[in-house]
């Protein structure tokens, strides 16, 4: 058994595969974007979203997809929401989602919409099967697999170790470019976007930093 990370390049064609999966990748009005959960059946897609950016926009851009059959939103504020969406699926969609939910293989929440365009997620199974299921992603997509490892190592586990608070953190830390290879964000950066004290985000970091190495490493 293997846990891979899958990241998925669309290229601009992602309205193609599916109208509101071009929405999520594309819009200018989605600042970033998370599948916390969904229904896949082969003709229908049931996921319930977290969104960050404008809702009225993405309302009003659901209102003019037929595939979608159904929404709800949340509000959470004015920067952020949840989302259901009932998709009926196109033929590029049931391409690209069937492979990957078929068989003993096991996708992974949650699936990250980023904004390069590209799309990350886990998948859990086989090995034969994982392999045969990243050979069969027929549509316009480039596949690259970024990670191998075991179930402790996907992100839906990972993130089970973090506080919400620690998982923000993290997150900010990585979209401002902290993590980058030269850094790009310090943590004064850090603590300007989520407004707090440079020393707070040092002890989120460092707690994040070390609950995450323990798990990887014990």
């Amino acid at each position: 058994m293997k846990h891979v990370r899958v990241r998925i390049m669309a290229h601009g064609q992602a309205g193609d595969i599916h109208p509101m999966y071009g929405v999520m990748t594309e819009a200018p009005f989605i600042e970033r974007a998370t599948a916390v959960q969904w229904n896949y059946t082969g003709d229908a897609l049931g996921i319930l979203h977290y969104v960050l950016g404008d809702a009225d926009a993405l309302e009003r851009a659901m209102q003019e997809i037929p595939e979608v059959v159904g929404y709800d939103i949340e509000r959470i504020d004015k920067r952020s929401c949840y989302v259901y969406i009932r998709d009926a699926t196109t033929d590029s969609l049931q391409e690209m989602f069937g492979p990957i939910s078929s068989g003993g293989l096991v996708v992974v929440p949650p699936i990250k919409y980023e904004p390069d365009g590209t799309v990350v997620f886990s998948i859990f199974g086989p090995d034969d099967e994982l392999q045969d299921a990243m050979k069969d992603i027929s549509v316009p997509v480039d596949v690259t697999i970024e990670a191998v490892g075991g179930l402790a190592g996907t992100t839906a586990a990972i993130e089970t170790l973090l506080t919400v608070r620690q998982h923000e953190v993290v997150e900010t830390a990585v979209e401002l470019g902290y993590y980058d290879i030269p850094r790009t964000a310090s943590q004064e950066d850090i603590a300007v976007e989520l407004d707090c004290a440079p020393s707070t985000i040092a002890e989120h970091l460092r707690k994040a930093e070390s609950r995450v190495l323990r798990a990887q490493l014990t």
